[in-house]
């Protein structure tokens, strides 16, 4: 059994997929065996500070040491290890990669976001999607949206936004940020009627699940708008206890919210597809592009 495994260090949560390589009629495939997700929160300092703290780096050399037990364990082959935006603003991420390095052999690769929106999209949602409709496809972390223009099951223009939920959490979204996302997203769909989304992240995740839609059925914007307007009815305690969400979801959702809901509204969109993948499905599919196909 092949197996690979991918590593992403996101700014809100840390993530590790171990997937179960297959081939099937000639195609590579993959099935997810172990997911882990540890919410660190580097966000936090990375957005506010500029610096990641001795107790956080600390955290997240723990939690390297145990995926690479894990992966050992698993007998995986190959892997891949990304930081994204809280690693990339943070001055000491280099530093913690050497560290990292050091500590647990794990190498790990600070990327830039158009590499991170060109993982997130070697998912090829498009594939499964109808190929005549025009999509946006919405990538929401905790520092960053990566969006991407499909047009005809093809990609013709995609950018990294530093707008994010921890980043607004932490009141670290600039407004010329805002503007630039706005003119950006309507000068790359304003010739495309009856644009759809696709949205991924776990926040959308959440949503998609909170929202009883039937699997592969979009979510409206009505539908979305109005979970919103119940989620910020809640106050976080209650979010937690009478929702049931967990405490470091509890918060980012709203915000999340926010970004899908301002993006559908200024492109007209009033759909938005949930693929339940991410940023580790794509590293991934990544691998087995570079490796094996």
């Amino acid at each position: 059994m092949l197996r690979y495994a991918a590593i992403d260090i996101g700014s809100n949560a840390v993530r590790l997929l171990i997937a179960d390589i297959s081939k099937q009629d000639g195609k590579y495939k993959y099935k997810k065996n172990t997911l882990i997700r540890v919410p660190l929160r580097l966000g936090d300092d990375a957005f506010l500070d500029q610096y990641i703290s001795e107790k956080k780096s600390a955290d997240l050399v723990k939690t390297m040491t145990a995926f690479k037990n894990l992966m050992d364990v698993y007998h995986v082959s190959e892997y891949l290890a990304c930081a994204t935006s809280a690693m990339r603003e943070a001055r000491n991420g280099e530093d913690i990669v050497k560290l990292i390095k050091k500590e647990t052999d794990v190498t790990l690769e600070i990327i830039e976001g158009q590499r991170e929106a060109n993982i997130i999209y070697a998912n090829h949602i498009e594939e499964e999607l109808d190929e005549n409709k025009n999509y946006l496809y919405i990538d929401v972390g905790g520092g960053s949206t990566e969006l991407s223009v499909f047009v005809k099951g093809t990609p013709e223009a995609s950018r990294s936004f530093n707008i994010g939920t921890i980043r607004m959490l932490d009141n670290q979204d600039k407004e010329e940020t805002w503007e630039e996302m706005k003119d950006w997203v309507k000068e790359h769909t304003k010739t495309y009627k009856h644009l759809a989304g696709i949205g991924t992240g776990g926040n959308i995740n959440k949503l998609f699940r909170m929202s009883d839609e039937k699997e592969n059925a979009p979510l409206s914007l009505q539908k979305l708008n109005s979970m919103y307007n119940k989620l910020t009815s809640y106050s976080l305690k209650e979010r937690i206890n009478t929702l049931g969400l967990n405490p470091d979801r509890a918060d980012v959702i709203i915000p999340a919210c926010e970004i899908y809901l301002t993006l559908m509204k200024w492109t007209g969109i009033k759909q938005i597809y949930v693929p339940k993948v991410g940023m580790a499905d794509g590293i991934i599919k990544l691998l087995i592009e570079e490796k094996l196909d």
